[in-house]
């Protein structure tokens, strides 16, 4: 057997790790805490993500059984391939009442059903976490991912600290979960960096640890190694390999980790996370645009026809079907290509979103789907939270996406008859009066084109140099007064072409009397608002005359929703939020359009319009909060990423120095005293502090100096007798007749420094650093006493003249 199996057997037989420490129950113990410490740090990263109990619970649990894999697994020495399988077998059994409690027999007991899912999770959950509103809890098995980490994490890491050669190599664990639980984590920071920063003193510190331990074994191995010249060169340079590997792994993760920290925890900026980059499943601009089929809705049959029965509806409430922002001159639509389209990005939604800040009432109604199809699914207010029913639930439930920005919901497979729900949103509240709204600062993507006689309209209803609000109010009233209201459906009602177009807005400007329904209004609506400074987008919905009728607060008994209830609105962003506009004229006589009459000649000349405003004059200067200026450029990676760098490496030093000032303050300390020392006004006075010197560096390494001793006493002490010389030199200096010149006080003090730097040979670091922070020597002359400063009364000089 080679020298190499011989150390290994030895050391096996030893209880030695592979990085030449004991495995006792201390190391075991003080790995584990370490472990511990840095998993619930790592652990806070992935939080936003879920916010519940059952994290809580799984963190706690999973680290436990993980813990005891890589321990018996030391203990025992199983191989990799038997840590692994029981790796997945702790996987198998506590997946699904850890990750899954909803598919547990009492929590406890994992089902078939649960095994499947939890399976079924183990691939496919990534994707579908990161395209979810956050948090989701313990929604379906969207705890898998986590469940997987903090395994994985806690296996791997503690299995490397206790048997791994390089044993720090398991902190690398930890900061792997920490940098998981950004990436899957949301696009805007809601942990302060101080997590990322308490991970980093956690695993320092972990460090230090390892390397005091290994000394000590090291310390503990030195006599028999003694004993074996050879072994012991051989075991010297892998304890030097190992510590200077150790070294390396500090450095790089403490820059992994300050770096890590600083790049992807900002407190200002949105993250670039996995989130922001994959793709929603959900398109709606997949579909056709549901302000295209309104016509369809009062078409005959469909127009009495029940769509919906609703309960809880307040009165006069809207059910909202779909939010439209983008208009490109043919259409108006849900989301688009252009970055700055927040409607088009719908996720899933697991448990309940926060509506706190929405300044409205709260509505739930319970909705039953009668004669309506379709993928959107009506609401009213900014959605809290959505229960489906009936025997389609867990199907409606899986494929339901929201978007919370236009308050819009859709489920992909559809809604049919007979599915049912009860949803909780907030209705906000109108606001008191349009004349006193301001522009907003919300950005929707930019009309491809506007009509021109949309323009000549609006210059006919506002009045240049009036506030925004007010110009808001005159338009709308524009609208109605001049506005009729025709689907051209019924054959007594005149012709009313559907659409809203660019055409179709041109020709419900241009036809005498304005002829149009809700599509044409709130389109042309939306787009003066915007000419205005107003972002402004459609909604298209229904408006339930029973609910209007019922007269009561929240409609307990359900209502129907039928076609002919179908409508379309306008809301503006002002400094107050989302505000609902109705735009549409109200139901009344039409009057005949005059007949044309090719006989005519001569027509009677008419008023030549007056020239449009200059379209700045049409709205009030934006108010400062809503200006709209272009966004700064990004700036450079390099230079941002150096100067996140420099940030944290501050903060870093920063911290340091908090926590090492004690021991910078005894060395700064015992500096000065050298410094005076050395720079006494007399030769004599150096060369006696150069001695003074020397003795407090003995007494701070640990050397007993009896009270009262003398100088050839004090040097004796020293192991060697290097010291004896000097001694003599200074008696001689302190004794002599002659008063000793510059250059014998230089001499002594190259040899104080040499003798210094003497007693810390041979000795460990830690001994080193106890010597600096020693505060023996500090409080030695406080009492006037001196410590080798005389020979004993009655002596002469010392023998010999001759200085060191």
């Amino acid at each position: 057997m080679s020298a190499r199996g011989v150390r290994r057997s030895g050391a096996r037989r030893d209880g030695i790790t592979a990085g030449g420490i004991r495995l006792d129950w201390r190391f075991i113990v003080g790995n584990t805490t370490w472990l511990l410490l840095a998993t619930v740090i790592a652990g806070a990263s992935l939080w936003p993500v879920y916010q519940s109990r059952a994290f809580i619970v799984l963190v706690g649990v999973t680290f436990g059984l993980g813990a005891v894999v890589a321990i018996l697994g030391a203990l025992f020495r199983w191989r990799t391939w038997l840590v692994a399988l029981s790796t997945v077998g702790v996987y198998l059994v506590a997946g699904v009442p850890v990750a899954v409690p909803g598919r547990a027999v009492r929590g406890i007991l994992p089902t078939p059903g649960g095994l499947l899912d939890l399976l079924a999770a183990t691939a496919l959950s990534w994707k579908q976490l990161v395209t979810i509103v956050l948090p989701v809890g313990s929604y379906q098995a969207l705890l898998v991912p986590a469940f997987i980490l903090v395994l994985l994490s806690t296996v791997i890491g503690l299995s490397v600290a206790l048997r791994a050669p390089v044993g720090e190599l398991g902190t690398l664990a930890p900061a792997a979960l920490f940098v998981s639980g950004i990436v899957l984590g949301p696009t805007v920071a809601t942990r302060p960096i101080g997590t990322g920063l308490g991970l980093f003193v956690v695993l320092l510190f972990w460090l230090l640890w390892f390397r005091w331990l290994r000394r000590r074994s090291a310390r503990r191995l030195a006599p028999q190694q003694s004993r074996r010249s050879t072994a012991s060169s051989s075991d010297r340079r892998l304890a030097d390999a190992r510590g200077l590997f150790g070294s390396a792994v500090i450095v790089a993760v403490a820059i992994v980790a300050g770096t890590g920290a600083a790049v992807v925890l900002p407190v200002d900026v949105p993250r670039d996370v996995l989130r922001a980059r994959v793709q929603q499943p959900f398109d709606p601009r997949a579909y056709p645009s549901p302000l295209s089929e309104f016509r369809g809705y009062l078409q005959a049959g469909r127009a009495d026809a029940v769509l919906l029965e609703v309960a809880g509806l307040p009165s006069g409430g809207r059910l909202r079907l779909a939010t439209l922002d983008s208009y490109d001159g043919v259409v108006y639509s849900v989301g688009s290509d252009q970055v700055d389209s927040a409607s088009g990005s719908f996720t899933r939604l697991p448990d309940r979103l926060d509506q706190s800040l929405v300044d409205g009432d709260e509505a739930t109604l319970t909705v039953t789907v009668e004669g309506y199809t379709g993928v959107w699914v009506p609401g009213a207010g900014q959605l809290e939270r959505i229960t489906f029913t009936g025997p389609t639930r867990i199907m409606r439930s899986d494929s339901f996406y929201y978007n919370d920005n236009s308050g819009t919901a859709a489920v992909l497979t559809g809604l049919v008859r007979g599915d049912s729900y009860q949803s909780v949103g907030v209705i906000p509240r109108a606001p008191e009066s349009l004349a006193d709204l301001r522009p907003g600062s919300a950005v929707l993507p930019s009309p491809a084109v506007l009509p021109d006689e949309l323009e000549q309209a609006l210059a006919r209803y506002v009045q240049a140099g009036d506030p925004p609000g007010v110009q808001l109010q005159a338009m709308l009233d524009g609208l109605k007064t001049e506005g009729y209201i025709s689907h051209g459906t019924l054959p007594d009602e005149p012709v009313s072409r559907s659409g809203h177009g660019t055409d179709r807005i041109s020709e419900l400007f241009t036809n005498q009397p304005m002829l149009g329904d809700a599509e044409q209004y709130a389109v042309a609506a939306a787009l003066m608002a915007r000419r205005l400074g107003f972002p402004a987008r459609v909604v298209i919905g229904f408006v339930p005359q029973a609910a209007g009728d019922s007269g009561s607060a929240a409609g307990a008994e359900a209502v129907p929703v039928v076609g002919s209830d179908i409508s379309a609105w306008i809301e503006v962003a002002s400094t107050e939020g989302w505000a609902t506009v109705d735009p549409n004229p109200p139901v009344r006589d039409i009057p005949a359009q005059a007949p044309d009459d090719p006989s005519v000649v001569s027509r009677p000349q008419s008023v030549v319009p007056p020239a449009l405003p200059d379209p700045a004059e049409l709205r009030d200067p934006a108010p400062p909060e809503s200006t709209s200026e272009d966004p700064p450029a990004p700036p450079n990676p390099l230079l941002a990423f150096l100067l996140h760098a420099a940030i944290v490496a501050a903060w870093t030093l920063l911290g340091l120095g908090v926590l090492l000032s004690p021991v910078l303050l005894i060395a700064l300390a015992k500096a000065r005293r050298r410094h005076l020392r050395r720079t006494r006004s007399t030769p004599l006075d150096r060369i006696r502090g150069g001695w003074r010197e020397f003795s407090d560096a003995a007494l701070d390494h640990g050397i007993d100096v009896p009270a009262g001793a003398t100088r050839t006493e004090l040097a004796a002490l020293v192991p060697g007798g290097a010291p004896l010389p000097l001694a003599v030199a200074v008696d001689r200096a302190v004794f002599s007749p002659e008063r000793p010149g510059n250059a014998a006080a230089e001499e002594v003090w190259t040899a104080v420094t040499d003798l210094r730097r003497s007693l810390g040979a041979g000795r460990t670091r830690t001994d080193r650093i106890r010597a600096l922070v020693s505060l023996r020597s500090l409080g030695r002359y406080a009492g006037g006493a001196s410590v080798g400063r005389t020979a004993p009364r009655g002596s002469g000089p010392a023998p010999g003249g001759a200085r060191p």
